[in-house]
C-alpha cells in the first residue's frame, strides 16, 4: 500500500512537471521580441477552452492584465485580440494592406473554399458582385419580400393556443424562409432532408478542426457532402426542364447578357451554402431574441404593434407586406438594431495576416490571426447611455445607425451584404407575429450568450390569438352590422364577407370552406342572435373543420363592441 501511494505521488509529480513544461515551452515558442502581451496557453489547444467557457469575462481579465491589445491562442491558431475601437476600425477598412479574412479552419473547410468569406482580391470582388446582385433592393421589392412574406404569413399562422420552442421556430423559419428564396423549395421533402444536415454544418463551423469520430467537426463534413448532393441534383434538375423560375438560383444558372457574373456549379453551391449560413444565424437569433425582450418589455411592445396595426389597417386582410410598407417601419428596425446591440448576436471577426505588421507599436507575425472584438462597444456608455437597458428609442436618431462604431453589420469592405434583407425577413415576421399573438413565457429558460446567443433548453412561449382585440373593420364601421365576418388568422384582422339575407349566403360560406377557410365570427343585430346560431349549424355543421369563434351583437350607440363581445375575447384568450 505504501509502495503504491509512493508510485502515485510521482506519477502526479511527472505529470505536474511535464505539463508545466509543456506551458513553459509553449510560452518561449511565442516570445518573440515586440509580440503584444499576453499568454497562449497549452500546445495546439492554447487558450480555447477557457475562451470558449468565461466568454466575455475572459476577455475582460485579459485586457485588465495586458491593455487592449494583447496576444493568445485560440480557435486553433496564434491570435492578436484588438478591444480597441480605433484600431479596430482601422483593421476594418484596411483590408488588402497585409490582411485577409481569418475565419476559423473549421468554418473555412465546411463552408467550401469559394465562400464569399474566405476569398480575397479580385475573387472576393466577384463573388460579393454576384451576391448582391441577388439581394439588391430592386431583387428584394420585384422577388424576394413577396417570398417572404407569403412563407412568413404562414408560418406563423397555426401557433393558437400552443406552447412551442420560440428558438426552434426561429431557427427553422431562418432557415425555411431562404431556402424559399433562392431555390422556391417549400417545406417539401427536400427542406425536411436538408434542414438537419443544415443544423450540423453550422456546430461544425464552430468547432475545434479535429477530424475525430463523434466531433462536431467530423459530422459538419459528413453534412457539407450530403448537402452537395442535395444541391448539385437540384441543379441537375433544373437543367434538365424547361420550366422558368424567379429565385436566386435561376440568376446564379444564368447564362444570359444580363448576367455579369457566371460562376462555375463549384461556385454556385458554395455561393448558396454562404447565404444559408450567413442569414440564418442572424436572423433566427435576433428574432427570438426580439422576441423575448419585446416580451419583458410590454410598452415597447404596444409602440410596436400600433405601427404594425397601422400599416394593416390601410390594407385588404389578404394583401402582403410590401416594399413601401418597410419604410414607414422605423421603430420596428430601432427594436432590430437595439436586439443586435443588446443581446451581441455577432461578437467579433476575424483578419489574417499575410506579412509581418505593425500595430499599435506591436509586432504581429505573417500568419497569425487577428481578433476584431466588438462586443464591448456594443455596452459602451460614452456611446450608448444606459448600455444594459433594451431601448429601442436611441436608434430613432438615425445619426447613430451612421456612426463609425456601428459595427453590428460589420465594418469595412465585409459589411454583411445581407443586412437589408435580414431586416426585411425580421420585420415581416415580427409583423405577422406581434399582429397575430399575444404571448407568455413557459418555464424561464436560461440564456447564453457566448460564444453564441441560445438557450439550452429552449425558450419555450404559450401565445394566443388577440384578432378579437384588433377588429379594425368591426371597431370603425358600424356597416359590418349584420355581417357574416372571416377571420384571417395570419393578418389579424376581421374582414366582410356576406350579408346575412339567405340560402345565397350558405352557399358562400361552403364554398369559403371548400377553399380552406375554417374560422369565422358573425355579428348580427339584437334580435336574430338565436336564429342565426340554428342557422349555423343546420347549414354548415356538417363541415368538421369549420370552428365558429363566437357570435356577438354591435351596439348601434357606438363603435365598439359590447361587454358580451369582450367577454368572449377573453374566452377566446383562455
Amino acid at each position: 500500500m505504501a509502495l503504491f501511494m509512493v508510485v502515485l505521488v510521482l506519477v502526479f509529480i511527472l505529470a505536474l512537471s511535464i505539463c508545466t513544461a509543456l506551458l513553459r515551452w509553449n510560452e518561449l515558442k511565442f516570445s518573440k521580441k515586440g509580440l503584444p502581451p499576453g499568454t497562449m496557453g497549452w500546445p495546439i489547444f492554447g487558450e480555447t477552452t477557457e475562451f470558449l467557457k468565461q466568454g466575455p469575462n475572459f476577455m475582460k481579465n485579459q485586457r485588465a492584465r495586458y491593455g487592449s491589445f494583447f496576444k493568445s491562442h485560440i480557435l486553433g491558431c496564434p491570435t492578436a485580440v484588438s478591444m480597441d475601437p480605433e484600431l479596430n476600425r482601422y483593421i476594418l477598412m484596411n483590408e488588402a494592406k497585409g490582411l485577409v479574412p481569418g475565419y476559423p479552419q473549421s468554418m473555412l473547410d465546411i463552408l467550401g473554399k469559394c465562400n464569399i468569406a474566405a476569398v480575397h482580391g479580385s475573387t472576393h470582388k466577384q463573388m460579393r458582385g454576384a451576391l448582391l446582385a441577388l439581394i439588391s433592393p430592386t431583387m428584394i421589392k420585384q422577388q424576394l419580400l413577396p417570398k417572404i412574406d407569403e412563407f412568413m404569413r404562414n408560418f406563423v399562422s397555426d401557433w393558437d393556443n400552443k406552447i412551442i420552442d420560440i428558438q426552434e421556430k426561429t431557427k427553422q423559419m431562418a432557415f425555411l424562409s431562404s431556402l424559399k428564396q433562392i431555390a422556391s423549395v417549400e417545406s417539401t421533402s427536400i427542406a425536411q432532408e436538408f434542414m438537419p444536415e443544415f443544423f450540423k454544418l453550422v456546430l461544425g463551423t464552430l468547432s475545434l478542426p479535429i477530424d475525430l469520430p463523434g466531433t462536431n467537426y467530423r459530422r459538419g463534413l459528413k453534412a457539407r457532402k450530403i448537402i452537395l448532393t442535395i444541391l448539385k441534383q437540384l441543379i441537375e434538375k433544373r437543367r434538365g426542364n424547361q420550366e422558368s423560375h424567379k429565385d436566386m438560383l435561376a440568376y446564379l444558372m444564368s447564362k444570359d447578357d444580363n448576367n455579369r457574373y457566371k460562376l462555375s456549379d463549384a461556385e454556385i453551391i458554395d455561393q448558396i451554402i454562404t447565404i444559408l449560413y450567413s442569414g440564418y444565424e442572424t436572423v433566427s437569433t435576433t428574432s427570438m431574441m426580439a422576441v423575448k425582450y419585446l416580451h419583458d418589455h410590454p410598452s415597447i411592445l404596444e409602440e410596436l404593434r400600433k405601427e404594425h396595426m397601422a400599416i394593416r389597417e390601410k390594407k385588404r386582410p389578404e394583401d402582403p407586406i410590401e416594399w413601401n410598407d418597410l419604410k414607414p417601419m422605423k421603430f420596428t428596425r430601432a427594436v432590430i438594431f437595439e436586439t443586435s446591440r443588446l443581446a451581441t448576436i455577432v461578437n467579433g471577426v476575424l483578419r489574417k495576416t499575410t506579412e509581418e505588421m505593425e500595430l499599435n507599436g506591436f509586432v504581429v507575425p505573417k500568419g497569425w490571426r487577428i481578433y476584431v472584438y466588438t462586443r464591448e462597444i456594443n455596452y459602451d456608455p460614452f456611446i450608448y447611455p444606459d448600455p444594459l437597458a433594451f431601448n429601442p428609442w436611441r436608434w430613432m436618431d438615425k445619426s447613430l445607425e451612421s456612426q463609425s462604431n456601428f459595427l453590428i453589420f460589420g465594418g469595412g469592405t465585409r459589411q454583411c451584404p445581407g443586412k437589408e434583407l435580414g431586416i426585411a425577413e425580421i420585420s415581416t415576421f415580427l409583423h405577422y407575429f406581434i399582429t397575430r399573438y399575444r404571448w407568455e413565457e413557459i418555464g424561464g429558460e436560461k440564456l447564453m450568450k457566448f460564444p453564441r446567443v441560445e438557450a439550452p433548453n429552449g425558450l419555450h412561449i404559450r401565445g394566443w390569438s388577440s384578432i378579437l382585440e384588433h377588429t379594425p373593420i368591426l371597431k370603425s364601421d358600424r356597416s359590418a352590422k349584420g355581417c357574416i365576418c372571416r377571420i384571417f388568422p395570419h393578418l389579424g384582422c376581421i374582414y366582410p364577407v356576406g350579408h346575412i339575407s339567405g340560402w345565397d349566403d350558405v352557399l358562400l360560406l361552403r364554398g369559403l370552406v371548400a377553399n380552406g377557410t375554417n374560422e369565422f365570427f358573425f355579428s348580427q343585430g339584437r334580435n336574430s342572435a338565436q336564429a342565426l346560431r340554428s342557422w349555423i349549424w343546420s347549414e354548415i355543421s356538417y363541415a368538421m373543420s369549420v370552428r365558429v369563434i363566437g357570435t356577438a351583437d354591435l351596439d348601434s350607440e357606438s363603435n365598439g363592441l359590447n361587454s358580451n363581445q369582450k367577454g368572449r375575447q377573453n374566452d377566446v384568450k383562455n
